[in-house]
This record gives C-alpha cells, sequence and structure tokens, in this order.
C-alpha cells in the first residue's frame, strides 16, 4: 500500500437527504448514469455512509472518503480520492494528481462496466485496509 495521506470527512450518514435531493435533482440520462454508480458505490458495504462534499455525492467508511460521483454537463465522473493506488488494467481512470483519479462516464461512449465495478471495489476494500483500527 503507497504511503498516502487520509482524507477525512465528518458528518457522513447511512442515507443523507441531501445527496438524495442532488441525484434526483439531475436531469434525464445524466441522473439516471450518477444514481446508478452512486448506488454501486453505496452496496460496497453497509460501513459506507454519505453526504455532500464540495456539491457532489461522496461515500465514507466511517470519516474517510474514497469515492464520489460528479455530474458535468455532458459526462459524469466516478472519482476515487485513492485512484493514484488503484490497479487498472483496463485504463480507465484518469487524471495525473497525487492521489485522486477519475473515470469519466460520457453518453455514447462505451464504458467498460465491469472495470468500474472492480475499481469501486477495489477502492472500497482499500479504504478499508487504510482505516484506522477501531475506527469503523
Amino acid at each position: 500500500m503507497t504511503d498516502t495521506r487520509l482524507f477525512t470527512l465528518d458528518g457522513a450518514q447511512r442515507r443523507d437527504p441531501d445527496v438524495a435531493r442532488w441525484l434526483s435533482a439531475l436531469p434525464g440520462e445524466l441522473g439516471v448514469v450518477a444514481l446508478r454508480w452512486f448506488d454501486e458505490i453505496r452496496s460496497c458495504g453497509p460501513d459506507v455512509l454519505e453526504l455532500l462534499h464540495d456539491g457532489q455525492p461522496t461515500a465514507c467508511i466511517g470519516n474517510l472518503a474514497f469515492s464520489y460521483v460528479a455530474a458535468f454537463r455532458s459526462h459524469v465522473n466516478v472519482g476515487f480520492y485513492f485512484g493514484a493506488v488503484l490497479d487498472d488494467p483496463h485504463h480507465l481512470l484518469t487524471g495525473s494528481g497525487r492521489f485522486m483519479r477519475h473515470v469519466k462516464i460520457q453518453q455514447g461512449v462505451a464504458l467498460h462496466e465491469h472495470a468500474l465495478q472492480a475499481l469501486i471495489a477495489a477502492a472500497y476494500a482499500d479504504a478499508k485496509a487504510r482505516c484506522p483500527a477501531g475506527s469503523v
């Protein structure tokens, strides 16, 4: 496991009404895509909590953030706070930051869904391993 900083957020809860409002306010296909992938993140485990951070639905284990969904005019990003350390054999991840990476989902562009599901599962497992003992 590569040495990284822990990105923690206070106030996450099992189902945040602000996240539900954000997801339901997205128009058309972008809303469907964002909800589908945030639901995938939510389903990683019973310890996944959520909140809005910087205006985007963010998933945490305890207070450790591990993934988010962001919607833009023509695409949705599924982001990973520790994305730089994830194994990405299908080369879905973009970004060059020290820690974070994201997958850009565009309408009409094929997406390797199983590879994205694997990244989400790996991000969850990685974050769970990073959680300080007794914090989850």
